[in-house]
């Protein structure tokens, strides 16, 4: 790592917690705009110590998520600990004016709301987990490699797969494969590995914006019930502009030459293709339950798991009978009841990413409790009302460029501002793709910053951001030309 890569990813970091702490420092102040109690069985906390030392648990908290890279502290383990700090100070505040039940019902629900967003996360990584065992990305990988496509082609033809798959998958792991398919073959080119690993991130990032399952705030906002599944295909050609424009002004910087083919012939596992229609289907069942049953969509999920369950429980019985054929008729990968593989579901279970859905619980809970306090109905207030809900939305991607979308989306859905549906379909755009003006605005972008490190940088993908920019301009733009304003 040079020192100009390790000033670039220092200067990423202070900038994403000058972003935190500007939020840290901005929401007391608005306690100026308060109007008194916020309703209900509840302490208006904003001027009180309890609420200074909520925010600055959570300041510094996420000061530590900033520097995973170089303390080398699980994001998880710092907003967990500021969740339950903030709540037991709200608890203790609670208990001395004899009002504990308050508290309780809203940790609570707090609580339900992050199970849902749990499960219905775990399943889908077990899918992905499932997928990538089989050799399903692994295929499409080597396919992609294998064909000898000119650096121009593979420029759009990773970007666009990035589009389109991150929608069913999520936009992280679409942005890990893509940028796998492009460290293969660029064969050094550092002017190609770094265009093509920001046309992915924008790529996915964008794809991601149009559907629940392509990015958590997606997932959240139809979980929550604003945006019904359908309604989301309303944002797919604002996504489509935001991630063309840039990839065509980029695309001008990319060479026609093509580089060496590489024969890279890889299969996939027996099952593969099926656990990939099983995914499909729990999709399908996910949508089915919340649209024509009124039940929550991660209901639809654990069926789906259950399918997978019993899959795999086919495929294990399968492996035991071609071991047991195999050795008493020793014809082994000849037998015609081909070489199925062991599939062991809760080792993919094992394998789901825990620390960021530990991270997810320590920021549910925590934003949950700042809005408990009264912080969220003053940032509201000072937001949406004053600024109005289209200014107030646009700031929320860039928000979200400089701290992670996450928390400022759950804040938004928090707030519960008082929005049309025009809006609310913008800043889930926004939220969605404002993450793309900075390497460390999206887990994609930090995710392809460690796979094509010394290539893909701060820095890098800083000098196109006004690029990145204009597209993200454009797409507001068609949004409320095709949307409403």
């Amino acid at each position: 790592m040079t020192m100009g890569n390790e000033r670039e990813r220092f200067a990423g970091k202070i900038l994403m917690f000058a972003g935190c702490l500007l939020l840290a420092v901005l929401l007391p102040g608005l306690v100026l705009a308060a109007e008194g109690g916020h309703g209900g069985e509840r302490l208006d906390l904003t001027a009180h110590w309890v609420g200074y030392a909520a925010i600055g648990a959570f300041a510094v908290a996420y000061l530590l998520v900033m520097l995973e890279e170089v303390t080398h502290l699980r994001k998880s383990k710092p907003v967990i600990l500021a969740a339950g700090v903030i709540w037991g100070l709200i608890g203790w505040q609670y208990m001395q004016h004899n009002m504990p039940h308050a508290a309780e019902a809203a940790v609570r629900h707090n609580i339900l709301e992050y199970a849902e967003l749990f499960l219905f996360l775990l399943v889908a990584m077990t899918y992905i987990n499932a997928m990538s065992e089989r050799g399903v990305f692994d295929w499409l990988r080597s396919w992609l490699v294998s064909k000898g496509f000119s650096f121009k082609t593979l420029f759009w033809l990773t970007g666009l797969l990035a589009f389109l798959i991150s929608p069913i998958a999520d936009n992280l792991t679409t942005a890990l494969l893509m940028c796998a398919v492009i460290m293969a073959v660029a064969a050094g080119n550092r002017n190609f590995i770094v265009l093509g690993s920001i046309n992915v991130v924008v790529g996915a990032n964008a794809g991601g914006a149009f559907s629940p399952f392509g990015d958590i705030t997606t997932l959240m906002v139809w979980q929550k019930g604003i945006v019904q599944f359908g309604e989301f295909f309303a944002l797919v050609l604002p996504s489509l502009v935001n991630w063309c424009v840039p990839a065509i002004i980029m695309s001008f910087f990319i060479s026609s030459e093509s580089p060496a083919a590489i024969d890279d012939e890889v299969k996939i596992r027996p099952g593969g293709v099926v656990i990939v229609f099983l995914f499909l289907l729990t999709i399908v069942m996910a949508v089915s339950f919340h649209n024509f049953l009124g039940l929550p969509p991660v209901l639809g999920m654990m069926t789906g798991l259950a399918l997978l369950q019993f899959y795999g429980y086919h495929l294990n019985n399968r492996a035991r009978k071609y071991i047991r054929l195999a050795g008493e008729t020793g014809m082994g990968k000849d037998h015609p009841i081909g070489s199925p593989v062991a599939f062991n579901v809760f080792s993919k279970i094992a394998k789901a990413e825990w620390d960021t859905l530990l991270f997810f619980y320590g920021v549910v809970v925590a934003v949950g409790g700042l809005g408990f306090i009264g912080y969220l109905a003053l940032l509201s207030q000072g937001m949406y009302e004053q600024l109005g809900p289209t200014t107030a939305n646009i700031l929320v991607g860039v928000i979200s460029a400089i701290v992670d979308n996450i928390p400022v989306m759950f804040a938004v859905l928090t707030m519960n501002p008082a929005m049309d549906h025009a809006q609310w379909l913008l800043v889930t755009l926004t939220a969605g793709v404002g993450g793309s003006l900075l390497s460390i605005g999206s887990a994609a972008g930090v995710a392809l910053m460690g796979q094509a490190r010394g290539y893909y940088t701060f820095g890098a993908h800083l000098k196109w951001t006004p690029v990145i920019a204009l597209g993200y301009v454009a797409s507001i733009g068609v949004h409320l030309l095709l949307n409403g304003s």
